[in-house]
């Protein structure tokens, strides 16, 4: 490969020319054939026998063709290095060679990180609130471990509020049953807003082995297009009440439910770790405001580029998250009444707001000359190898060493903005004076 020429343009867009060798060429071009020449038929020749100047007289340069897509990569990122640019998007690759030349020239116009001018980075100022937990939130934290922890009992009588009931149900409008609108053994807990306005609470007051019809109305925006606004009718079977029998406060359930012996050590512990994460919390707000400040007071022209491609981070994120609920996100978006550009577009404001951090961070790495060692690059490598039960080797074979160091340089760059700032607690609520 040999840089040709680099040229800055308008619009964060930049040019580059380069050329690929006529020796590197041949012998792509050669392999490109032997691995593409069966695609081809030739009258005369079986798939895959005939001569490649028969091949290239029929159908034209289709194997220099291959052998540029081949080398293209590789030429291109060398490109790059050479250049001391950072894209983020190829818009345009063109074939500029002159007839008949023996090499190939490329010029490829190329979106690039846009330049950043800073506002104030340093003596910024920020609140910190108190790191308090009101007590309230304790004992909520204890309910949630006594709710965990109960028994589930069939009971005798009507069924109330917060029971679990099994039924037997099914739907009709205008007395014709529709799709979906049936089901047997459901267990459904009354009061949970599981199902459409109004069919819980009717359930309310009947005994197991009743039958029973429950009138409700669809609401007006209800997915289901050809059922929303409409009154509908279930006819109901309850089988089954069950109520949960939760446990008793005490010494013994902070035994059952935890390594402590007492209900008090119970509680010192939650209370602790909800400091702890206050603290943590509480910290992440001071860097985000600082951050924040930084972002609003600096000027940067950012590529859309930039944006879907952290919007395509974000999508495949939230698919990946839906796989592991055993959904498919395309039936996701059918169901929530969407398509893929409105779903898309869900991220777009949180992803600008991404893009332009990383990029107000960077910034204040390059002028303050932040830069991650090696020794911080091996930390965060064992980091992760812990995290994910790998060997360290193997992480450092998927993880491209200069974005880590990219990675950890933003990150110290957040602790340096830290640093130079004023960080004042903020004077805690009423409520939160009165925690223990």
């Amino acid at each position: 490969m040999k840089l040709i020429d680099s040229k800055k343009l308008e619009n964060n867009q930049h040019e580059l020319q380069f050329s690929i060798d006529a020796e590197a060429l041949n012998a792509a071009t050669e392999k490109a054939f032997k691995r593409e020449a069966k695609k081809y038929s030739i009258p005369g020749f079986r798939k895959g026998k005939a001569p490649r100047h028969m091949i290239e007289k029929m159908y034209g340069d289709v194997f220099r063709s291959d052998a540029i897509n081949d080398l293209f990569p590789e030429a291109y990122e060398s490109a790059v290095a050479e250049a001391k640019i950072e894209p983020v998007a190829i818009d345009n690759v063109e074939d500029i060679s002159e007839k008949d030349a023996a090499d190939v020239t490329l010029k490829v116009l190329i979106t690039v990180k846009p330049e950043v001018t800073l506002g104030d980075y340093k003596g910024l100022k920020a609140e910190k609130k108190a790191n308090t937990v009101d007590e309230a939130e304790v004992e909520a934290e204890i309910k949630r471990m006594q709710e965990r922890n109960a028994r589930i009992i069939t009971r005798e009588g009507a069924a109330e509020d917060g029971d679990i009931t099994k039924i037997d149900f099914e739907g009709f409008v205008d007395g014709v049953a529709f799709d979906g609108g049936k089901a047997e053994d459901f267990s459904l807990t009354l009061g949970s807003g599981q199902f459409i306005p109004g069919f819980e609470e009717q359930i309310v007051g009947h005994s197991a082995g009743e039958e029973f019809d429950v009138n409700v109305k669809f609401p007006e925006e209800y997915q289901a297009e050809e059922l929303a606004g409409k009154d509908a009718t279930f006819k109901v079977k309850l089988h089954e009440i069950q109520a949960k029998e939760l446990p008793e406060l005490d010494d013994e359930f902070a035994k059952d439910v935890s390594e402590h012996d007492t209900l008090d050590e119970l509680k010192n512990n939650i209370r602790t770790g909800m400091q702890e994460r206050a603290a943590k919390e509480n910290e992440l707000e001071v860097e985000n405001s600082l951050v924040d400040q930084i972002v609003d007071g600096m000027t940067v022209n950012v590529p859309a580029a930039m944006i879907e491609s952290r919007v395509d981070d974000m999508v495949r994120d939230f698919e990946y998250r839906l796989e592991q609920q055993g959904l498919k996100l395309q039936d996701y978006i059918k169901y929530m009444g969407n398509d893929m550009k409105k779903f898309r577009e869900g991220f777009a404001e949180q992803a600008e707001k991404q893009v332009k951090t990383r990029l107000a961070l960077e910034a204040v790495a390059i002028k303050e000359g932040i830069e991650a060692t090696q020794e911080d690059f091996e930390n965060e490598i064992k980091r992760i190898a812990d995290a994910y039960k790998m060997e360290v080797e193997k992480v450092k074979t998927l993880i491209p060493e200069l974005e880590v160091k990219k990675d950890l340089a933003v990150n110290k760059a957040i602790d340096f903005i830290k640093s130079h700032a004023t960080v004042t607690e903020k004077a805690a609520d009423k409520k939160d004076s009165d925690a223990k």
